[in-house]
């Protein structure tokens, strides 16, 4: 009978498609439940994952059938750790509306980032080599008293 456990590692160039989103998605809370991750952890990188894939998918590449989401999952016993990249012309995240200013708190959109930062343990955004933008995720299990 075949392992059924997720590999360590995962490595995928994706469509910039939002079932691209789902397939992510899926391979992701596989492997955060087969870690362990009590329902609330996988709710955080559940939605930290949607977010940051959306971002590459819709703001990153614009749904270009020529662009690719370059998806990477990998785990230890401890830590798992998520990093979607794309092809599109990259962001500077200091320049992100505060999505808590008064100003901005009924826009529909702008609170992606605020809420990776906040699900995830650590939280990276970088440009990818020759162009776009990476964005690197960290989720630590947290040891059971």
């Amino acid at each position: 009978m075949a392992d059924q456990h997720s590999p360590a590692e995962v490595k995928e160039e994706l469509e910039s498609t939002l079932e691209s989103v789902d397939h992510a998605e899926e391979l992701v809370m596989r492997t955060a439940r087969e870690m362990g991750f009590d329902e609330d952890q996988q709710h955080e990188i559940g939605i930290s994952l949607r977010e940051c894939m959306v971002n590459a998918v819709v703001h990153g590449n614009r749904y270009n059938t020529r662009k690719k989401v370059h998806f990477t999952v990998s785990h230890t016993a401890e830590r798992l750790e998520i990093v979607i990249g794309d092809d599109g012309d990259g962001f500077d995240s200091n320049k992100l509306p505060d999505p808590l200013a008064e100003e901005n708190l009924l826009r529909q959109s702008g609170r992606g980032v605020l809420m990776m930062q906040a699900f995830m343990d650590e939280f990276t955004v970088s440009r990818r080599d020759p162009r776009g933008t990476e964005v690197r995720m960290v989720k630590y299990k947290t040891k059971s008293e």
